[in-house]
């Protein structure tokens, strides 16, 4: 019983309503308070019995619509942190309780587009498929995009087919050309922890090889630094 408590204390209440007259003006205390409402808790939804078709798939959109923010919230708090607080940021994070690879992911795609170049129509998911492609075709995909309506996974495709075509045409770049030999073993390996991560492949090699990366820079400069300090 305390938790039920606990938990409705910790509730936010969420209301999907067609019109701002339609909240009513008089404040009620208690369970008639949340009658009719849909509460979010640390541990899921309450949903009203009564909740009409039309307000249960309002509140999906909205839900979608907090879980695609939160996605750019994250990535762009994450980019902050080690932006200004170099040494400490890590600490931030575990005390939030976030698990850092799902952060530096957000981090990275957050990274790759300046907040005035996200399109408030198309999903965080979308710009993640395209953020390691230059901007000039990063801004071309995004356009076909939200004109076309499309989903990431039709997104996905589209890019897929365009770069057929270029292969078939024999119009691929130098950079487009460029292939590394991996044993398929390892390949296998390497399929199988993007999907436990839940992102594509391709993000997933770019993303792990930029934190390596990182990692590998950050090691470097701190070495320099305990150097420059037992030479002074």
């Amino acid at each position: 019983m305390t938790n039920q408590v606990s938990d409705l204390e910790d509730s936010k209440v969420v209301l999907f309503r067609r019109n701002a007259s339609a909240v009513p003006r008089q404040r009620r205390t208690g369970v008639d308070e949340r009658r009719g409402q849909v509460l979010t808790t640390k541990v899921g939804l309450q949903m009203p019995a009564g909740l009409t078709f039309e307000d249960w798939e309002r509140a999906g959109r909205q839900l979608s619509g907090i879980v695609n923010s939160s996605s750019w919230w994250l990535g762009d708090w994450l980019v902050y942190g080690k932006d200004h607080y170099t040494d400490r940021y890590q600490r931030g994070i575990r005390a939030a309780g976030l698990q850092y690879q799902t952060l530096r992911n957000y981090a990275w795609v957050s990274r790759r587009f300046d907040f005035t170049r996200r399109r408030a129509a198309l999903s965080f998911q979308h710009h993640a498929e395209l953020a390691s492609l230059p901007i000039d075709e990063q801004e071309l995909w995004l356009d076909r995009a939200e004109q076309m309506q499309w989903t990431t996974k039709q997104l996905r495709s589209a890019i897929r087919v365009a770069r057929e075509d270029e292969a078939r045409d024999g119009t691929q770049t130098p950079e487009t050309m460029r292939r590394l030999a991996v044993p398929g073993s390892r390949l296998q390996w390497w399929h199988k922890a993007a999907e436990q991560s839940g992102i594509d492949f391709e993000q997933w090699v770019l993303a792990t090889l930029d934190n390596a990366a990182e990692r590998a820079l950050v090691e470097d400069e701190e070495a320099e630094r305990e150097q420059a300090g037992i030479s002074a």
